[in-house]
């Protein structure tokens, strides 16, 4: 079972961002909030990150709420996940006003639906039928929503994730946490503190500049962190993005974790204790499924993106499924006992629970794990789609898989050839357990694309 990814006009695989002023405007967050309580109307929860541009965004859309009888309830800055959290508890729908990982100047909203789960393409090809056609559900004047705030809220967020784990925990371990100035300024230390965690933080502040680095918690932007780790002889560095519903480590050596790894790690302690099917896109590594099938799980593959993985988690338990795990090699990973969707604070209270109890350093816990190459690259073109299907008669005597792009599977490795969601480009990847088996196959593909 498989979702399939539909046209959407404006809205991408994780909501709708753009640059300031130029594309995300507030006349747009308006329309947004028209549409989205002409479709829900009822309780209403909005959220923010930090950046700059929120307070007036957010002003919009909650003006479109209003507008269509809403009862809008405003959690303030607080992670996306701990919006999700809510919402799934309290509301009949959701958004968030992030960007995510973009930078500064970028910004954008998500759409919560009453599962806690972001909006899936056929509600929202609806949500921007309505948004273009201009076909809203204003209230009269005796009809008119209400607003209230509830910063306290993010506060059942964090307990929610506490009390997954045993008291003390984290007794024995110091963590560095750097939120990157975003969302997660104030959950995640907080989360790890009551584990019982020693916590020290870099970038802690809420800014909307990001004055220490940008959103996006990369290798180069994550110095600083490592630096600190090491420094303080600290266990591990944990960062999230910008809406902190990804996670990124740093060792006890201030090496940084790739994500597929870190994905790996946490599926592993997952899937020893709970017997059940993986959710994760096809850009996973290999990686994922090994260590899976070492506990006795399965694994399923979806279109990338966060949405797709947990609906199809979300469809398999209604089938009767059991969905032990689920997430992307992003760092973004989500937990079926706790709530369906990519939670940040979760993934670092879950490296603290690992760490406790394997009694031995992150770095070892990521040697043992079996070496896979993965090589990630993109290929600009003026049509992409054209691209693909060009290149996929020319590989179509080889096992392919549809679900998103093309992926080309062989006996000693695998690659993904997939259009970008926001650029002229074609994505592609390439893994292999021998990394001169992996490099060749990913020459062999850039060559095939540059002929045309």
């Amino acid at each position: 079972m498989s979702l399939l990814k539909l046209e959407k006009r404006l809205f991408g695989t994780n909501g709708v961002r753009g640059v300031v002023g130029i594309d995300m405007t507030p006349d747009l967050a308006l329309s947004i909030g028209l549409a989205l309580g002409s479709m829900r109307k009822g309780k209403i929860a909005v959220g923010r990150d930090t950046r700059t541009s929120g307070p007036s965004l957010t002003a919009a859309l909650k003006a479109g709420l209003l507008a269509t009888g809403c009862e809008v309830t405003d959690c303030g800055i607080l992670p996306t996940p701990a919006l999700q959290y809510l919402v799934r508890k309290y509301f009949d729908a959701g958004a968030v006003i992030t960007a995510s990982h973009n930078p500064p100047e970028y910004n954008g909203v998500k759409v919560i639906e009453p599962d806690g789960t972001e909006m899936g393409d056929e509600q929202t090809v609806l949500l921007e039928d309505r948004l273009f056609g201009r076909r809203f559900d204003l209230a009269p004047w005796n009809g008119a929503g209400s607003e209230h705030a509830a910063p306290d809220l993010v506060h059942e967020y964090i307990d929610a994730v506490v009390g997954q784990f045993p008291a003390g925990t984290g007794n024995e371990l110091t963590v560095v946490v750097d939120p990157g100035c975003g969302a997660a300024c104030f959950t995640t230390p907080e989360i790890l503190t009551r584990m019982g965690c020693r916590v020290l933080t870099i970038n802690g502040q809420m800014d909307g500049r990001f004055p220490g680095r940008l959103p996006e918690p990369s290798p180069d932007g994550l110095a600083p962190l490592c630096d600190l780790v090491r420094a303080t002889g600290a266990d591990f560095g944990i960062a999230h993005d910008g809406d902190a519903d990804r996670s990124v480590f740093i060792d006890e050596n201030g090496r940084y974790i790739e994500e597929n790894q870190e994905f790996a790690l946490i599926a592993g302690r997952i899937c020893h204790e709970t017997r059940g099917t993986v959710v994760a896109p096809v850009s996973t590594s290999l990686l994922v499924e090994t260590i899976a099938g070492k506990h006795g799980c399965d694994i399923r593959y979806t279109p990338v993106g966060s949405i797709y993985v947990a609906r199809t988690m979300l469809a398999l338990e209604a089938d009767g499924v059991p969905v032990a795990f689920g997430g992307e090699g992003n760092g973004g990973l989500i937990y079926p006992s706790h709530q369906y969707c990519r939670d940040g604070g979760m993934t670092a209270a879950m490296m603290v629970a690992i760490l406790a109890e394997k009694q031995r350093p992150l770095s070892a816990l990521i040697d043992d794990l079996p070496e896979f190459t993965l090589i990630k690259g993109k290929f600009r073109a003026d049509d992409p789609g054209a691209l693909i299907t060009t290149l996929e008669a020319r590989y179509s005597g080889e096992s392919i898989d549809r679900t998103d792009g093309i992926r080309i599977n062989r006996k000693d490795s695998w690659a993904l050839i997939r259009p970008s969601g926001t650029e002229p480009l074609v994505r592609v990847l390439v893994e292999s357990p021998d990394a001169e088996t992996a490099r060749l196959f990913y020459e062999e593909i850039i060559d095939r694309m540059q002929r045309g």
